[in-house]
């Protein structure tokens, strides 16, 4: 007598051979570990359980996305006690990370509640007197960080320049006079815009309490990196690791909560116009 494999089985057994198990969660569960990874790509991130965290389109408050973009981002985490990496990894057919006129960036951001509390704030941006914290990364200052110059023939590699104060030869180079031309060029700088120009990281730290109130934190102590490539399935996109420190009162009998958000220039989202999701729980792993 001949036995037949159900299609439904056969098929699980298949692709349980072409490669690794992928360990889906129910949360984002932070696996303790004496170091941290120090690269999206670390093998290190396969030990870690794999969350997809579901993207909805901002559509609550203005300027609204109203149409969906990225479905999900497939989140990973580890903690060394007193630090929290995560790593966020989602699809995108295209590298966003050049500024300029009628451009849009890639990005992403992690946002934490301030406090470990019954009463949550609420995951759009926090509540009045309910502050969040939110780790932001954008592909451009991660180009910066690589080493691309920020300068006219790299933005624009097919302009030429005839003049311009930032490369002029006719002022001596770091002279007052050269500064004080360059800076007439730079109107950003000079009002003090720190969304331009050189990066030392590609990660700011903000905080919020609502839609609307998004103001630099007082310092940045998050730290992080990204990198656009292959993935599963033939298709592209990034990858990229935040760290930050652990949110106090978070440890393995204790939860706190976590969301995400997703810009992608291509679609042509940019501040509040973006892919995010509601609050996750966010837990402490004790590694085995």
């Amino acid at each position: 007598m001949t036995r037949i494999t159900p299609l439904p089985i056969l098929l699980g057994l298949l692709s349980a051979g072409c490669g690794p198990s992928v360990r889906r969660g129910t949360e984002v569960a932070a696996v303790a570990s004496a170091t941290l990874p120090s690269d999206p790509a670390d093998r290190a991130w396969d030990d870690a359980p794999e969350f997809a965290a579901k993207l909805l389109p901002q559509d609550l408050v203005e300027p609204r996305l109203m149409k969906a973009s990225t479905p999900e981002v497939l989140v990973r985490a580890f903690t060394s006690g007193a630090a929290i990496a995560f790593r966020l990894e989602w699809t995108d057919a295209d590298q966003n990370d050049l500024p300029g006129a009628g451009r849009f960036l890639d990005a992403c951001a992690i946002q934490i509640p301030a406090k470990i509390e019954p009463d949550p704030p609420d995951p759009q941006m926090g509540s009045q007197g309910k502050p969040v914290e939110i780790s932001y990364w954008r592909a451009d200052w991660q180009a910066s960080v690589n080493g691309r110059p920020d300068t006219i023939q790299a933005v624009f590699p097919n302009a030429t320049v005839d003049h311009y104060p930032f490369e002029a030869h006719s002022l001596a180079p770091g002279s007052d006079e050269q500064k004080e031309f360059a800076r007439r060029y730079a109107p950003a700088d000079a009002a003090g815009n720190r969304r331009v120009g050189p990066r030392a990281a590609p990660v700011e730290d903000l905080l919020a309490e609502g839609p609307g109130t998004l103001a630099p934190a007082g310092k940045t102590v998050s730290s992080g990196r990204g990198a656009f490539g292959s993935q599963a399935g033939g298709k592209t996109g990034w990858r990229v690791m935040i760290t930050r420190p652990l949110p106090d009162g978070l440890a393995p009998k204790t939860r706190t909560l976590v969301a995400f958000a997703v810009w992608q220039g291509s679609q042509q989202e940019s501040g509040a116009r973006k892919m995010r999701t509601g609050w996750n729980p966010l837990s402490v792993k004790e590694a085995k």
